[in-house]
């Protein structure tokens, strides 16, 4: 039964405040946030006090926030990192998300790491190292097949983190220099510029094109919904959805979806806790998406890309039979809307679109019909009607909680440990009616409004006879509603890291600039734990020949000259649009390909 596993805890993304709250009432059990600096999205960086409003706003649920200082650090940030951790602290984060081993140099507080996946957690061995240093949760590679994700819950005593839902880097993460090379910008800064968006070229040693301008490099989204119960069986601790640049939208509709089909397995298994109220239907294919792929969660080498386009195509509605000036008709049982966004691949195989102005039974009026023929095929990427409708969507996310009414106090009981009693002496008169009394009071004390909770039960002792004005009773409620929240918060269990100052032996020796040490104390760490830190990250420091990305997407495989497959041997190269030439090299062992500095 899988009712007999552990809890599993659904983990959102939130770009700002509002993200944030809207995860949390669509049934995230926990939320991930960048704090105003240090994480590894530059762009969605948020104040101390709108993590503190959110941390507040969260425990009440149970729900967790973490925090991502996920960048690389240099020498002259180390205080003001130092700093920053003290403060999420001291307002509540439940963990950082972290990259650079400089943390374990600092005088931290006792509050939980987590290992992001910039740390290339690719091996048991560095997993087990990640424990030995009281590290409570590893980030696992989204590389990482079903098995050796079980591999990794089997042998380490550690929380696992696995990505779900949304867009995949085609780099391991932490090992892309090609954004830095090409513009500066460095994806280990929270600064990648997305060169793997962009076309491409694949030529040979001989300068042959094999495949021309194409997106070679851009991923089709990440979609695991139809394994959650594996993961679940595998022991998985935390299932991720990426998108901490996304708006509120699309947070809620992913969020929405994700609980949905968990609850749909079991309603038993969130760590958090609160009633989810709404009458929304979620429906990931409306929200952006690349094209969906359950990437390497199989074992099995596919198409990871979609070489077409990098945007959103939407899904697909049909092909046009006929045009009239603006209008077409479409061979096609979808309705499409006012306002709907129409897309298609226009003469250059470039993806444009159209707007609809008017739409029934026979002809689509469109705002400019462009490059649409007799045979195109037509996608909508915005459904105008599904939009509203996630605009309009109410959550309500509330605690049951138990009322307990005698002649002298209330009981208030929510969950856990969280009771409390108020007593209230006004020497009320006896009430004329009784019945009406009791009536009134269970009625008053059950309107709970704005809070987060709703009365499951209200019991009203036998020998209540008390006659309490309507103000009166507004005012009980609120002090002691008041009173269980303060409880609630006190009660609240965080969890802690233990300082460890052992070093325990890395296992790689020789770490050379991959390994992203960009500060004296991150250097100082390794040294300690038996390694010989002999280059900087090139963020600090150029280097020349280096490996500008390492993925499992394998474009000879793409191109159908996979060497496991033919003999043809043949050098291979990337091209961009400026025809500057970078060699691609093989680890066919590994299934891996490497983009190497030209």
């Amino acid at each position: 039964m899988i009712d007999s596993y552990k809890k599993i805890e659904l983990l959102a993304p939130a770009k700002n405040k509002e993200c944030a709250i809207a995860a949390i009432d669509a049934g995230a059990d926990a939320v991930y946030i960048g704090a105003d600096s240090f994480g590894a999205r530059k762009k969605a960086g948020n104040s101390i006090s709108d993590i503190e409003e959110i941390v507040r706003y969260a425990h009440k649920f149970l729900v967790k926030i973490y925090v991502t200082v996920n960048t690389i650090i240099f020498d002259d940030e180390l205080k003001n990192v130092e700093k920053l951790i003290w403060q999420l602290y001291k307002i509540g984060v439940d963990a950082l998300i972290f990259q650079d081993f400089s943390l374990f140099e600092m005088n931290l507080p006792p509050i939980a790491l987590h290992a992001s996946t910039q740390c290339n957690n690719d091996s048991l061995e560095k997993i087990k190292f990640l424990k030995d240093m009281n590290v409570q949760r590893v980030v696992l590679p989204r590389e990482f097949s079903l098995d050796e994700i079980k591999n990794v819950t089997k042998n380490v005593d550690i929380e696992t983190e696995v990505f779900v839902h949304g867009a995949l880097c085609v780099c391991y993460s932490g090992q892309c220099y090609f954004s830095s090379y090409i513009g500066g910008r460095s994806a280990n800064r929270g600064e990648c510029a997305q060169p793997c968006r962009k076309k491409y070229s694949l030529i040979d040693e001989n300068g042959n094109v094999i495949l021309k301008q194409q997106y070679l490099l851009s991923m089709k989204d990440n979609n695991l919904s139809s394994h959650l119960r594996d993961l679940i069986e595998a022991g998985v601790t935390s299932l991720k959805i990426e998108g901490r640049l996304k708006d509120k939208d699309y947070v809620t509709n992913i969020v929405s979806f994700y609980r949905k089909e968990l609850d749909k397995i079991s309603k038993n298994l969130s760590p958090s806790i609160g009633f989810v109220e709404t009458d929304f239907l979620p429906n990931p294919d409306k929200t952006f998406n690349r094209g969906y792929t359950n990437f390497y969660f199989d074992g099995k080498r596919k198409t990871f890309i979609n070489p077409q386009t990098p945007k959103f195509l939407g899904e697909k509605i049909g092909r046009v039979t006929a045009v009239n000036n603006r209008k077409f008709k479409l061979d096609s049982n979808i309705k499409l809307n006012p306002s709907d966004k129409i897309t298609y691949f226009d003469n250059n195989m470039e993806l444009t679109g159209t707007t609809v102005i008017n739409a029934d039974k026979n002809w689509v009026d469109v705002l400019n019909i462009g490059f649409i023929r007799k045979g195109t095929v037509l996608y909508r990427n915005f459904d105008s009607v599904f939009d509203k409708t996630l605009k309009n969507a109410q959550f309500k996310r509330k605690i049951p909680l138990s009322i307990n009414i005698d002649n002298s106090k209330i009981i208030l009981k929510s969950f856990g440990k969280n009771e409390i009693m108020y007593s209230f002496n006004d020497n009320f008169e006896i009430a004329k009616n009784v019945e009406k009394a009791k009536e009134n009071i269970a009625k008053q004390l059950s309107k709970l409004g704005d809070t987060e909770f709703f009365a499951s039960s209200v019991t009203v002792s036998d020998d209540f006879n008390l006659f309490i004005p309507v103000s009166k009773l507004n005012e009980i409620r609120r002090n002691a509603v008041l009173l269980l929240q303060n409880e609630s918060a006190e009660n609240y269990e965080f969890q802690r890291r233990e300082a460890n100052k052992t070093y325990p032996v890395y296992p790689v020796k020789e770490l050379d600039y991959s390994f992203n040490i960009s500060n004296k104390r991150a250097k100082t760490f390794y040294e300690k734990c038996g390694c010989s830190a002999n280059e900087w990250a090139p963020e600090r420091e150029e280097k020349q020949n280096i490996t500008l990305m390492k993925t499992k997407h394998c474009l000879r495989d793409f191109a159908g000259m996979c060497l496991k497959k033919t003999n043809n041997k043949i050098g291979l190269y990337l091209a961009d649009e400026y025809n500057n030439r970078f060699p691609l090299k093989f680890d066919c062992s590994k299934c891996i390909m490497k983009i190497e500095e030209p």
